[in-house]
């Protein structure tokens, strides 16, 4: 590693109206190493990362490339001074195909034209140093957002570039998918890259980090080797206080808490769609919550948008209660006391030019008619409730949901279906972007409900997650289920034994 940083901040600072995003951060980054980035939601990184690569101007401090100060503009003028960047959110173009992606901007050409053989078969290339074998020509919309996901970053890591960045890269990616990335990245860093890596797994940070630097209500907190930092006092920096790494430790010895016997309230008997899943039985009983396990491509979602009527079923028969129900559209499961967090807030959740509290009130407005308006002020205090409730980061319940950082605008999202009082939530990688703190607050609250009541399917790619909040799992391979497994004895080993094929 260099003794001099590649990339450097010096009391850098950024604010947005009744927000101080960045206050006086002293930043390093040096060829060689990668430097994980660890934060709240809220803490600055990605403001961090968006004015160090011209996405915004900076209000005070200085940036220094090589040596050299430097004020972007625009993302462009970043990469041509050779930092690339994937931002946190997958910002493709969907209509266009998996190849028109990787390559846009930089097409290949041939004579004057574009080389459409060289470039499929460099994106195929990209793809495979991924362990990824996919149809280039294909719309990227035909694909799910764990695959788009893996398109984003090799797209990121197929041009030669002094800097990458990656802000969490990881959120929607399974463990076999995060291994072959951390494998590209430890060769991109012995050829003498720079990585900063944003993400908020623990196991990921120290899996892959040289350092880390800490980032806490916009100010750097410190910086540290990643082997002089013990995962206890790493999130005490993250919260400011001991509290959160003894809930750490608490949910590593906590078990499940007991199954209810309880009728289900919603069944699925062989409900499956013809190329989308093979037909499937689960129930979700009240007071219970039942995750489903299983690599990319096992089905999870495809159950999830089945359930709620977003995708049509072609087989099956769907209960609530004791009654046959057939699930048409969303509009018909909400109406059944069902809700929905879709995986892809973007694009399917928030309306980002909308307030936190039209997000918030927008399902539950639904569900009365556009004839019943609830009143502003009522709007007001719901919306007031929740941020509180959810420790949701904000001005105020009208500043617009697009300028939350992506772990309160998922927090926005569980807002508003509670705010319906659904009889049962579907959570699809509710924990996606969001802090180790926010996580334990968030779930412990969806606990607290299904005491209640609330019956839940919940969906994650991190098995531990799914086998430490679960009462039942549901194991899927290969766009069926193949196991169901139930009990404070289930581990994580079992849990992926079964997604392997083995009861052993």
């Amino acid at each position: 590693m260099s003794d001099s940083p590649i990339l450097e901040t010096i009391g850098l600072s950024k604010s947005f109206p009744g927000v101080n995003a960045l206050q006086r951060v002293d930043f390093r980054l040096f060829p060689g190493e990668i430097h994980t980035l660890m934060g709240q939601n809220g803490a600055g990184k990605s403001t961090l990362i968006n004015v160090l690569t011209g996405v915004h101007a900076h209000d005070a401090g200085e940036i220094r490339l090589a040596g050299e100060h430097v004020q972007f503009a625009t993302p462009l003028e970043a990469e041509a001074a050779g930092i690339r960047t994937l931002y946190q959110e997958v910002n493709l173009c969907p209509n266009l195909s998996v190849a028109e992606n990787i390559f846009a901007g930089r097409h290949l050409k041939r004579r004057g034209m574009i080389d459409w053989k060289s470039i499929h078969a460099r994106a195929e290339a990209a793809l495979a140093d991924l362990n990824v074998s996919l149809d280039v020509t294909r719309s990227l919309d035909a694909y799910p957002i764990a695959v788009q996901q893996m398109v984003a970053i090799a797209r990121a890591v197929s041009v030669d570039a002094r800097v990458l960045i990656l802000d969490e890269p990881t959120s929607s990616l399974d463990d076999g998918e995060v291994a072959r990335l951390f494998d590209v990245l430890r060769k991109l860093k012995q050829g003498g890259m720079a990585i900063l890596f944003v993400t908020h797994f623990l196991e990921q940070t120290y899996a892959v980090s040289d350092r880390i630097t800490v980032m806490r209500n916009g100010e750097r907190e410190g910086e540290y080797l990643a082997k002089d930092l013990p995962v206890d006092e790493l999130v005490a920096k993250m919260v400011g206080h001991a509290r959160m790494s003894e809930r750490l430790k608490q949910a590593a010895t906590e078990p499940p808490k007991p199954a209810s016997e309880a009728p289900p309230l919603f069944e699925m008997r062989g409900v499956g769609r013809r190329g989308l899943l093979n037909p499937i039985d689960i129930d979700v009983r009240p007071g219970q919550i039942l995750g489903l396990a299983g690599l990319l491509g096992s089905g999870r979602t495809e159950t999830a948008k089945l359930l709620f009527g977003a995708e049509k079923a072609d087989a099956g028969t769907m209960m609530v209660g004791d009654r046959r129900v057939k699930m048409r559209s969303p509009h018909d499961a909400v109406r059944h006391g069902i809700g929905y967090c879709p995986e892809d807030r973007k694009k399917e959740g928030i309306v980002a030019d909308l307030s936190i509290r039209e997000n918030i009130v927008f399902a539950l407005q639904a569900r009365r008619g556009w004839w019943r308006a609830i009143s502003r002020a009522k709007q007001r205090e719901m919306a007031d409730e929740y941020i509180a409730m959810l420790g949701i980061k904000a001005r105020d319940a009208d500043q617009p949901i697009g300028l939350l950082s992506g772990g309160n605008q998922q927090k926005v999202l569980l807002a508003r279906w509670l705010a319906t009082e659904p009889k049962m939530l579907i959570l699809d990688e509710p924990t996606r972007g969001i802090d180790v703190a926010a996580k334990f607050e968030i779930m412990d609250r969806v606990l607290a409900l299904c005491a209640k009541g609330l019956g839940m399917l919940f969906i994650s790619s991190e098995v531990s997650e799914v086998v430490r909040v679960s009462h039942r799992i549901a194991v899927l391979r290969d766009r069926r289920k193949v196991a169901e497994i139930a009990g404070n004895a289930v581990s994580e080993d079992q849990v992926y034994q079964l997604i392997a094929g083995s009861d052993q």
